[in-house]
């Protein structure tokens, strides 16, 4: 059964993409927005945070806490049928056409630059469907930058076969899993109706290899198949998962916005493993099933 797990994490980064360890920011992206230091010009074609998120269950996280959920679960990712939501040929032309920004971007997800074609092609295009923390890396100044980042809802993703976001398509930024530290972190840039921080979860590694990813497409309300490595042109409808993410109604009102995982040695292929989950500073602890009822939201 598929769990969500709480992590003890309070995540630092650059307002506007500075990289700067010592802040404790976290950068509120929305999802049709470039944001900071983008790398590239935007791949993203669907990009349109969804009318009903999806919903983290369990008890509200208190203090400096978050949710943590496996990048195989049913509905965490969603999507159009037989559509893709990035131009991954685009996005490898970008890259492509600027070496410098090519090596950068494959420093930042442990590989060789002759690799980033083929890695790119290997990753899976979706949307977010729940408010997503990461580790986002912009091109600043001829070089990559580091800031901690909340991705709203709908925000267009390259994921890899583990379920991890690895790219942003809004901007070409490759991701990596949130950094865990000390300190209270402080929002900034621009927040969305609906956005509360206690409803944020990061995306855990799936226990192996996924061959496909289960997706929602919210324009029907209808479930399909995406294979990993493919745009959509492979996707297969499906019945509705037993287990699932339980979705959240629209927001009426718009709430004031007030762990590292080490990429691997650069070689000539694409990653064979998953990244190790961000520390916790202290034991992980077990909540409910996720297809438990929603939490209550917070009050106004």
């Amino acid at each position: 059964m598929v769990v969500a797990v709480v992590l003890i994490l309070t995540l630092p980064g650059g307002s506007g993409g500075s990289g700067s360890s010592s802040s404790r920011e976290v950068f509120l992206q929305a999802a049709g927005s470039t944001g900071p230091d983008p790398y590239t010009a935007s791949t993203a074609q669907e990009s349109t945070p969804p009318q009903q998120p999806a919903q983290p269950t369990g008890p509200p996280p208190g203090g400096n806490t978050i949710r943590a959920v496996s990048g195989a679960t049913p509905g965490l990712y969603g999507g159009t049928q037989q559509r893709s939501s990035c131009d991954v040929e685009k996005q490898i032309g970008y890259l492509s056409a600027d070496q410098a920004k090519n090596k950068a971007f494959a420093g930042v997800l442990g590989l060789a630059p002759g690799a980033v074609p083929d890695y790119l092609r290997a990753l899976t295009p979706v949307q977010l469907r729940i408010d997503t923390r990461v580790t986002n890396h912009g091109w600043r100044d001829g070089a990559s930058t580091a800031y901690q980042a909340v991705l709203q809802a709908g925000t267009a993703v390259l994921v890899d076969a583990w379920g991890m976001p690895r790219v942003r398509c809004a901007c070409g930024n490759p991701l990596t899993p949130p950094q865990a530290i000390g300190g209270t972190p402080r929002t900034t840039g621009d927040s969305w109706p609906g956005y509360r921080a206690e409803l944020v979860v990061i995306v855990d590694p799936a226990p192996g290899e996924l061959g496909q990813l289960t997706v929602f497409d919210a324009t029907d309300g209808k479930w399909f198949t995406r294979p990993t490595g493919s745009g959509g042109s492979a996707d297969r409808p499906t019945a509705p998962p037993a287990q699932k993410l339980p979705s959240s109604p629209p927001p009426s009102i718009e709430p004031s916005a007030s762990a590292s995982a080490s990429p691997s040695q650069p070689g000539s292929a694409p990653p064979s493993q998953p990244p190790s989950a961000p520390a916790a500073s202290t034991p992980a602890v077990e909540s409910p099933p996720i297809n438990s009822a929603p939490a209550a939201p917070a009050s106004p």
